[in-house]
């Protein structure tokens, strides 16, 4: 489920920050961007993830800035820079053009200056710690958005209910309809038509048009997913699973059909599954 989260924490170590982003995915799938320093944590922060959330594709990146150095003198590791200028004149005596050594090259070769050292272990558990509160916040996010789907996805289940019943009291009278469609067309015609045939070809045609069925699934998987909504645990692919379901029970409404107003219901309730199909893609 889409959402985003962002924690930033000052130390005297320096500042952290996660962002955290999440979009729905058949199954959790976990992307990290982290410092090398804080790689051997990689284990413990995917564990995290794995343990608080379900689905999804998240994107989380950690970002370390150290401190500011505010030093009025540099401390050198003196051996180590006599090393290098050493190494620097040994170098020179084999060229007759070799250039002075140059002291600020000298200065930045790698541990040359001596860094304040950082306690490794007082980072990792602020990142550890900041983490644990923006995945909190990220399932705030999920939940909220979570809440406002469910809304929708029950209106539109009203709606379907709605239709359905329409349907169901109007076919009694759309196959009255037929009849007596049939009866003019006799007439127009000047056909003696047996009341006894008249009678086997309106059976044949409410069966052939007998939706019942067809309304009794449809509004029976209306309700188990308004059910599967108050389930504390994932329901996205069982309510995509019921949303399968649904699309078959309003195309074959519409093959059965035999008037326009059914034919019309049939495709309203194809928009409606529809647009819950599309936002149950969002939830997990």
């Amino acid at each position: 489920m889409t959402a985003f989260a962002r924690q930033e924490k000052q130390t005297e170590q320096g500042s952290l920050t996660w962002e955290i982003r999440s979009v729905n995915h058949r199954y959790l799938e976990v992307a990290l961007r982290l410092e090398e320093s804080f790689r051997p944590l990689e284990m413990k922060i995917r564990k995290m993830f794995t343990d608080r959330l379900g689905r999804g594709k998240v994107d989380a990146v950690l970002r370390y800035k150290a401190p500011e150095q505010q030093q009025t003198s540099l401390e050198i590791d003196r051996n180590l820079a006599q090393s290098v200028v050493n190494s620097c004149e040994q170098l020179a005596a084999f060229s007759e053009q070799a250039a002075p050594v140059d002291m600020l090259r000298v200065l930045q070769w790698p541990g040359v200056i001596i860094s304040d050292s950082l306690d490794q272990a007082a980072l990792n558990k602020v990142v550890l710690a900041s983490l644990k509160t923006a995945v909190d916040e990220l399932i705030v996010t999920r939940e909220t958005e979570g809440a406002a789907l469910q809304t929708m996805i029950e209106q539109r289940c009203g709606e379907i209910n709605t239709i359905a019943i329409d349907v169901r009291q109007r076919m009694p009278e759309i196959l009255e309809q037929h009849r007596q469609r049939l009866l003019e067309r006799v007439t127009e015609l000047h056909v003696n038509l047996d009341a006894e045939r008249l009678e086997q070809e309106m059976v044949l045609l409410a069966q052939k048009s007998d939706v019942a069925e067809e309304l009794d699934r449809l509004q029976s998987h209306i309700v188990e997913v308004e059910n599967v909504l108050k389930r504390d645990e994932p329901i996205g692919r069982r309510l995509d699973f019921l949303m399968q379901e649904l699309n078959r029970e309003a195309n074959t409404l519409g093959s059965k059909s035999i008037d326009t107003d059914t034919t019309r219901h049939s495709v309203d309730l194809k928009v409606l599954i529809e647009q819950m199909r599309e936002q149950i893609q969002n939830i997990e």
